[in-house]
């Protein structure tokens, strides 16, 4: 049977101006909907996996084609809740070169901001699922999506379900009156798996120096939260808005271990290819040993970047040439 992942967090609108335009320049917007762990979810799904989205959409024509673009991406959507009215959304003006992409969000006031624990009965959720994944983004938007998530991993921990965050420092967000430090530890503590960077250790746990090494740090973080097992790094080298390099590298309690690095010279869309390397990671750790499952999430992270879209929509077979070493993009025939 395959394996099943469920994923909690907003999904929002993404507004672009077409092509490479400028906001200033857009007389129309190309519309599609996102979010980290929507994204993380659809691309297991097209690995071949069982995957559910648990989010809260307005009870409108917004929110029903929201929730039709997460059943067209192979989701099941049974634990999808309605009401309010305001679906979050942002914008996105592409980069190009050496002009960097911009991001402008407008999700206060959400449907999914005013989501309380009450709502959502998360045994019933869980019940069949082999893992669970958030991102740092849900706690930082309401109190609500903070003991909403903070739920569901404590039930995943309950049930034997893995569970995995993938969290990095984003102080602008935090906006209802607790900081992230106080918060994101109460769930990290209860992880198997985290994901960060060095920066977002230091700044989400207080550990360590600048100078520190991120396998220092990863051993620091598992030695003040014993449960996690695995701490993982994606990196990136941007040589231009269109020229980047992708690594990974994972602490597992017992060995540094550092993938390949890929070259990636034609960026289509960076948007969403960390939630592609968060699902690749998922995927490979469900399947392969560490050093493979670090591979094969770089490589899923790596051809994110050749897709328009929040979306990783690429098969198994995809990510697994890549990884093994097949960088020809060749016509399959």
């Amino acid at each position: 049977m395959p394996k099943k992942v469920i994923t909690f967090g907003e999904v929002m609108m993404r507004l672009s101006p077409p092509g490479y335009k400028k906001f200033s320049q857009a007389t129309s917007f190309e519309l599609v909907y996102g979010g980290g762990e929507a994204n993380v979810a659809i691309s297991c799904a097209y690995l071949g996996m069982k995957a559910a989205h648990v989010t809260r959409f307005p009870d409108n024509a917004l929110g029903k084609a929201a929730t039709q673009f997460l059943r067209k991406h192979w989701l099941s959507t049974e634990h999808v809740i309605y009401g309010d009215n305001m679906l979050g959304k942002y914008f996105l003006e592409k980069g190009a070169v050496h002009r960097p992409s911009e991001v402008i969000y407008e999700r206060e006031g959400s449907s999914f901001s005013l989501i309380k624990p009450s709502m959502l009965d998360w045994e019933d959720v869980l019940k069949d699922a082999d893992w669970f994944h958030w991102t740092g983004i849900t706690p930082a938007i309401s109190e609500g999506a903070y003991l909403s998530c903070l739920e569901a991993i404590k039930t995943a921990n309950k049930l034997g379900i893995m569970v995995s965050g993938d969290i990095n420092s984003r102080n602008n967000m935090w906006k209802y009156g607790k900081k992230m430090q106080e918060v994101i530890p109460t769930l990290v503590e209860h992880c198997d798996v985290v994901i960060s960077s060095s920066r977002g250790i230091r700044e989400m746990f207080g550990l360590g120096e600048p100078k520190d090494k991120f396998q220092d740090l990863a051993i620091a973080l598992i030695n003040l939260f014993p449960n996690v097992r695995k701490v993982i790094k994606k990196t990136r080298r941007t040589l231009s808005a269109s020229h980047n390099q992708i690594q990974g590298k994972m602490w597992n309690g017992e060995a540094y271990i550092k993938s390949d690095m890929l070259n990636i010279t034609h960026i289509i869309d960076r948007v969403g290819t960390g939630d592609a390397f968060a699902a690749g990671l998922i995927y490979g750790l469900l399947h392969y040993d560490d050093k493979q499952a670090l591979a094969f999430a770089s490589a899923a992270c790596a051809l994110k970047h050749t897709v328009p879209g929040d979306v990783n929509m690429v098969s198994l077979d995809n990510v697994k040439n890549l990884m093994d070493g097949d960088t020809s993009g060749a016509i399959k025939r």
